[in-house]
Order: C-alpha cells, then structure tokens, then sequence
C-alpha cells in the first residue's frame, strides 16, 4: 500500500487508562466559566446591607445560615474542579483580609462573564490573559493612589475612624440592628492586644439564651467550668487578687493502663510501692499550696484526691482548662505554665483583680478581670438560636480583622461601590490610550468591577441603570468618593456618610479574582481521571493457589 503513494497509517497510541474522562478545547473553557457563574449565582444575593442569608444544610443534618461568602463557599459541596478555585480564592480573602469574600467571588465571576464572548468568538485566551494582569495591576496602583492615609496622633480621631470601620463591616451582617453596641466592643476587644494583634488572643464564647445586648467583653479571660470532682463544691469561688498558677501536670493517682507486671514477695513491700505513690503526690500538693497560689489551673486532670486537698486549703482548682484558654491565662494574668511543681518561684506566678466563678445563662464561667498584663480578652455571646449566635461570631470575625487591618495598614477608602466606580472610570480611560485587542480587554475588567455597585442596588430592589448612570456621570466630574447610598435609594459620597473600609480589601480582592480568571482561562483541557477499583474482600476473594493463579494471568501466564 505503501509503495502506491498512499500515505502510511500511524499506529494509534493510548497514553491514558482506560475509563479515563477527557475533555478539551474551546468548549471545555466555556464549560469552566458557565460552571463558575453557576456558582456565583448563589452568593450573588448576599452581598451588601440589604443582603439575604443562605440556609445551608450539610450531610449530617447540621443547619447554618449565614450571608458570608467564606461560610457558604466552604459549605457548598462543590464538585466541579474549575469552580473549585471560587472558594480558595474565597478563603485566601478571609485569611488574609477577613471580609470581601463575597465580593471576591463576585468579581471573578464577572471577570469571566465579560469575557466569555471573545472565547466564543476565537480570541486566544492569551490574549485576555496578558490585558487582565495588565488592568488588575493598573487598578491596585490606582487604589493605592487614592486612599486616604489615617492620622495616628489623635487617639480620639483614630478610635473613631476604626469604629467607622468595623460599623461598615457589620453592615451587610445580621448584627447591623446593634452595631453601635458591638462596634465599640470590636474596637476595645483589638485595642486591648499587643502590637502583634493576633486575633486567636480574643476569645469568644456562645452561650444560647438571653438578648443579643446581655454579650459581654471580659477585660481578661472568661472559659467554661470544667470538669470537676468530689471535693470542687467546697473550694472558695471568688478571691481578690489572687496568685495564679498555670500548670501542664497531672495531679491524680496513676491508674495501671499498662501491663506492667511487679512481683513482690509480702505484703509489706506492695504497701511500699502504695506508699511511693501517695508520697509523691503529696509531695506536688505541698509544693503546689508552698507557693501560696490561691487559684490552681492545670491541661491535664486534677483528680479527686487533689480537689479535696485544695478545698481543705480554700484553694481553687479547674483540670482539663482547654490549651487555647489556658494560653489566653497566662497572657492576661503573667507568670507561665509550669511543667512541674519542684522549683516553683514567684516569677512564675500570675494575678489578677478579681476571680471569680460566675453563673451566665445556663453555663458556669470562671472569669479573670482586672489582669496586669491584658493582652487578651474574652466575648462572650448571648442570643436566641444556636445557629444566630454562630453568625453574630462570624460577623464580629470579619469585623475584628477589618479593625486589625486599619491598625496594621492605615490606608482607607469609601465603600458602597465608590471605589470599584473610580477604578472602573480611570481603566476605561486608559483603555483608550492603547491600541488593538488589549483595548477591548481591559475596557472589559473595567465593565466587570460595576458588579459590585449594581449588585448592591439588585439586592436593595433599586434601579441599577438609573443608580449606575448617575455614578458614572459623578465619577466623570471628578467626585471619587460617591457610591450607592442604601437607605435613601440614591447615591451619595460615601467617605462623608464614613462607609470607609481597609484599601487592603480593594487591593487583595482585585488581585485575587484577577488571579483566579487568569488561572481558570489558561485551562483548555480537563483529564479525570477513572475511580480505582477497591479489590474485593470477605469469603470471595480467592486463597492460596487460586489467587497466584489470578495473579498469573494479569501478567499473561496462562493458567496450569
């Protein structure tokens, strides 16, 4: 056939398992963006002040309703691979910055939508790849140019503006009814940390039952009673000034876990070995009560004979403490925790003001006020449902890491869509300074950065054409700072009405949705592989020379 001219036929070659799911091409892009739209159409609502919740019920039956981006993208069994980016972008957000996590995603999305037309029609993804790095880069400077930079040397000026702050982050949460209360303990909860502001240092603690206004911020470290023995009901439960000692150290009689075999030949030598061990947990106690600690903490238990012990000595005593509370103690009171009782000093030792073990709605707490060395605090929330006092932690969360961010960078802009406005105005502008299809494409990331202010006027029930023509024209007159203003159906200029936030969340937010459409246009083929057969089990399986015959015959030896 061949000596005829005619060409030869190439062997075919199979590089993938059999089974395997291979898609590629144009159409597996536009698969990727439709999936990511599907996606942001479900956190799309929740954005804004006038945002509504998701109820999201997950396998086991447990219930959350909650209108942050990171909370539902997280839940949301996602099983597409592309859209999966969605929610890392989401998180990325709420590690990094803590709130903007449904504009994140939204922006994405829309970066995608603008785009999808120029796929359809043949324009190499390249192409969009190289104009998108190009504007996202060009917006996030821009961002930086227009921020206002926060005066520190007003301790007044400067708590207000992070009251400001923490009041828009609230706003589009189910707490916004009772942001002035829980603005002012967001703001004194941050202020009360080190200059690392580490938020893990800020505990919170649910208790259902009582009004949203019973919460309280404890100057110091509130944690839930713990497990108690015989003997805790007669230890005192309030001291003045005591001294607190953090241990790591099990104060119990040792129970035989192991099978540790001792041979002993009368019974005088096993009451010697019973005797060691009480000896040497008398001799932690002594140590313990020599140091004159009053209020005794300990990771590990604290049995029942050393409860006794310290009720006898009007000490107090909690074993079990969870690790996080029992760091949060030792930042609030001094001293640190001891890992054993033989050189205990007084530098060793913390105090506090007052503590006390206090009744709070249907929980015992032991609280730590008035400590020296506060550089922790304690939330403690009160409200009606399980599920409602899991959200107001959420969004207290968020709010918490905007107030820590102002402190950090303190750079702000207005927000109710004021920014992504100016931004979208001066990218168009530059659009037309350049020639060819980068023109088109930047002009495109310029159109997707209006979601954030139409989505605001969607989920408020007002007319976005209208609200969106007359920013546009306040924008092209040089009024940088008007954005949609929620309660009066209008716009207005935001950095008067203080709907200021963080320029970090404008600048992480572009920066990360840009990333992730980048990414998701340079995929052009999507392999999955087959799901593994699990070799069977139980009485099937074949034994002994059966089963070498099975295996003979994968490897093509024929069967005897």
């Amino acid at each position: 056939m061949a000596g005829r001219g005619l060409p030869m036929m190439q062997p075919q070659i199979i590089l993938l398992k059999e089974g395997t799911d291979s898609s590629q091409g144009r159409g597996q892009l536009l698969s990727n963006i439709n999936a990511c739209l599907a996606v942001v159409d479900t956190v799309r609502t929740t954005l804004g002040p006038r945002g509504m919740d998701k109820l999201i019920v997950d396998d086991k039956g447990e219930v959350t309703i909650s209108n942050d981006g990171a909370t539902i993208m997280k839940l949301l069994d996602i099983v597409h691979p592309a859209a999966k980016t969605l929610v890392d972008i989401a998180r990325s957000q709420d590690a990094e910055v803590g709130d903007g996590t449904t504009s994140v995603v939204l922006l994405a999305g829309e970066l995608l939508k603008e785009v999808k037309g120029y796929i359809e029609e043949g324009v190499s993804p390249h192409v969009i790849i190289k104009g998108y790095r190009k504007a996202a880069q060009l917006a996030i400077n821009k961002v930086k140019e227009i921020a206002v930079t926060i005066d520190r040397t007003d301790e007044t000026k400067f708590r207000d503006l992070l009251s400001k702050c923490a009041r828009t982050a609230m706003s589009s949460k189910l707490i916004h009814s009772h942001e002035d209360f829980f603005t002012k303990m967001v703001v004194d909860a941050v202020l009360k940390l080190d200059q690392e502001l580490n938020e893990k240092l800020i505990g919170i603690k649910r208790v259902p039952g009582g009004a949203m206004e019973d919460s309280l911020l404890i100057n110091g470290v509130a944690f839930k009673k713990t497990f108690s023995y015989a003997g805790f009901e007669q230890q005192p439960k309030s001291f003045k000034n005591p001294k607190i000692l953090s241990l790591n150290v099990e104060l119990e009689l040792k129970a035989e876990k192991d099978n540790a075999e001792v041979r002993v030949e009368d019974v005088a030598e096993y009451q010697a070995i019973v005797d060691a061990e009480w000896t040497i947990i008398f001799s932690k106690l002594d140590a313990i009560v020599n140091t004159g600690a009053k209020v005794v903490l300990s990771k590990l238990p604290i049995g029942d004979l050393a409860t006794q012990y310290f009720a006898d000595r009007d000490i107090f005593c909690a074993g079990r403490v969870p690790a996080e509370d029992l760091n949060r103690v030792v930042n609030a009171v001094g001293g640190s925790t001891q890992t054993t009782v033989s050189d205990i000093a007084e530098k060793h030792l913390g105090t506090c003001d007052h503590f006390e073990e206090k009744q709070i709605g249907g929980e015992r707490f032991n609280l730590f006020q008035g400590c020296p060395a506060a550089k922790t605090c304690t939330l403690i929330l009160r409200g009606g449902a399980e599920q409602f006092i899991a959200e107001v932690e959420r969004s207290l969360h968020d709010a918490i890491m905007i107030v820590k961010r102002c402190i950090k960078n303190n750079l702000i802009v207005a927000g109710g869509g004021a920014t992504e406005m100016e931004i979208s105005k001066y990218l168009r502008e530059h659009s037309r300074t350049i020639e060819g299809k980068q023109q088109l494409i930047i002009s495109a990331f310029a159109r997707a950065l209006e979601v954030i202010p139409r989505q605001l006027c969607d989920n408020a029930g007002f007319d976005a054409t209208d609200i969106l023509n007359n920013l546009r024209m306040k924008h092209a007159q040089g009024a940088r700072w008007y954005g949609v203003d929620i309660n009066n159906e209008s716009i207005t200029d935001n950095y008067d009405a203080f709907v200021w936030e963080p320029a970090l969340v404008k600048t992480n937010a572009i920066a990360a949705a840009a990333e992730a459409a980048c990414l998701l246009l340079s995929v052009d083929e999507t392999v999955r592989n087959p799901a593994s057969e699990k070799p069977q089990s139980g009485p099937t399986m074949p034994r002994g020379g059966a089963q070498r015959a099975l295996r003979g015959r994968g490897r093509g030896i024929p069967r005897r």
